[in-house]
């Protein structure tokens, strides 16, 4: 969902200036530093997938923070904030909330199972806590699937910044993108990809922090801001913004509940180094997003009121707002420092979905058919180079077919992992058959109703997505199956899966 944006429009405007290329050019040095160095680091499978347990918590909130947000904080935030007013506020609103829920209900559990029990994948917790291969190779398919898009629709998206940046075409922007990221991914792994997460983290908070001062000095600051859209669109800072308070509550729960089970995220709590500092993970958490999203609303806002004022003229797509703000308010380094923080945005996005892809060929699909494989660390990096030149593939093919593979993703994630995962390392109640049960809807469903809503041969309801039906069904399901098959659900709990549950 964050990257269909992109691919509303076939390129971005020319960013070939020398400013711009030679801070992208340091970018992707440092990179390559980070990969040398995690390179050396990297021994085990263990070191590959889960950063060998020994990650801070200051490094584990800017890391999933950058994970989190992507590119989409950069285009894809500020054009809706531009189109729907305070409405587009919804889609980041339940952050404070899911980063609580998420140290409150998974961070310690899943850090603890990985102690226990050497746990390196999201699938593995799902197979330790049901005692079921079944469900870990389900929910690793869940995921594959869902990877394979969201890679291909980011690295696509990462193309076409290259291609902004260098002039050297879309085609070659994208093989240099990918073999920048296979570069430290299959080098350094997760740890490599943890710290240049952390790199590119401060890029994005420090690129958004100067945007949106920058923001507010184009209209004579906030009162300005908000006089000059008011006078016009009276309804644009109104409760829901210019959508039906259905469709933002809608947003609100689909983007709180369903950050639960986004595997990119959540597969970070393994490498957790002391998990008895998690009681700070959610203030961190949030004041890293806080200031990362200061760019999503403060050029939305800008760009609103410039072309209302007329200083700018009408938009050709809501997603120009951040290039159409940068080549008329600000200067080419700030301008290269934003372009090198969607690039590190998506960057830090794809390595995460290379880590946890590999992570299902390598690791718990062979588990779930009972032949786990012997050289992980070997046949991990492999299967990361074969996932990006596969996602590379697909984002040169037809942009709707892309599009519509990345519109699977955060459904699929958040239908397939909320109920088993989230709810099932806290709730005793639930089984082995609800949790396959729900993850088996939640595949299919999700699968079906989204390409059924894309191809227009289904509509649905204004405000009603196809993911939140999705959600809600292996939701219901999970529950339901549980009650029925109650009385194996103390069956399908170890003691040490026990214990961890009450900690």
């Amino acid at each position: 969902m964050p990257f269909v944006f992109l691919m509303q429009s076939s390129a971005l405007p020319s960013l070939a200036k020398p400013e711009i290329v030679w801070i992208a050019i340091a970018y992707f040095l440092v990179c390559a530093g980070i990969a040398v160095w995690a390179s050396r680091r990297t021994k085990t499978a263990n070191d590959f997938f889960v950063a060998g347990q020994g990650i801070g918590l200051w490094t584990l909130a800017i890391a999933a923070m950058a994970a989190t947000l992507s590119g989409f904080a950069f285009i894809g935030g500020p054009g809706l904030v531009f189109s729907l007013g305070t409405g587009a506020l919804f889609l980041v609103l339940p952050a404070s909330i899911t980063n609580s829920l998420g140290a409150w209900v998974l961070a310690k559990r899943m850090r603890m199972l990985g102690e226990i029990r050497g746990l390196m994948t999201v699938p593995d917790a799902i197979g330790a806590r049901y005692r079921s291969p079944a469900a870990q190779g389900l929910s690793a398919v869940a995921i594959l699937v869902a990877t394979v898009g969201y890679m291909a629709t980011n690295l696509l998206a990462l193309g076409l910044v290259v291609d902004a940046i260098f002039g050297i075409g879309l085609e070659r922007a994208i093989w240099l993108g990918m073999f920048v990221v296979l570069a430290y991914s299959a080098a350094g792994g997760i740890l490599a990809g943890i710290y240049t997460d952390l790199f590119q983290g401060a890029l994005m908070a420090a690129a958004s922090v100067m945007v949106f001062a920058g923001a507010l000095a184009s209209g004579g600051g906030m009162g300005g801001l908000t006089r000059t859209i008011l006078a016009a669109e009276p309804g644009w800072f109104g409760p829901w913004g210019k959508m039906p308070a259905i469709a933002a509550l809608s947003f609100f729960f689909v983007f709180g509940l369903g950050s639960l089970g986004q595997p990119h995220v959540v597969h970070k709590f393994y490498m957790l180094k002391d998990p008895r500092k998690l009681k700070w993970y959610p203030l961190l958490m949030t004041a890293a997003l806080v200031l990362a999203l200061l760019l999503y609303f403060g050029v939305g806002v800008a760009m609103k009121a410039a072309v209302l004022r007329g200083d700018v003229p009408p938009l050709g797509s809501p997603d120009d707002a951040t290039p159409a703000f940068l080549f008329r308010y600000a200067s080419p380094l700030l301008a290269g420092l934003v372009f090198s923080g969607v690039a590190a945005a998506i960057m830090s996005t794809v390595n995460s979905f290379m880590s946890i892809g590999a992570a299902a060929i390598t690791h718990d699909l062979p588990v779930a058919f009972g032949r786990r494989l012997g050289n992980e660390l070997l046949i991990g990096r492999l299967s990361t180079a074969l996932l990006a030149v596969l996602a590379a593939g697909l984002a040169l093919a037809s942009g709707q077919l892309v599009a519509l593979l990345g519109v699977f993703g955060w459904g699929l994630f958040s239908s397939t992992l909320v109920p088993a995962l989230a709810l099932g390392l806290n709730w005793r109640g639930a089984t082995k058959a609800g949790a396959i049960a729900s993850i088996a809807t939640g595949l299919v469903l999700t699968l079906i109703a989204e390409t059924a809503v894309w191809l227009k041969v289904w509509s649905l309801p204004t405000g009603v997505t196809a993911s939140g039906l999705a959600l809600i069904s292996s939701l219901l399901v999970f529950f339901f199956v549980s009650w029925l098959t109650r009385a194996q659900a103390a069956g399908d709990l170890d003691p040490d899966i026990r214990l961890v549950m009450e900690a």
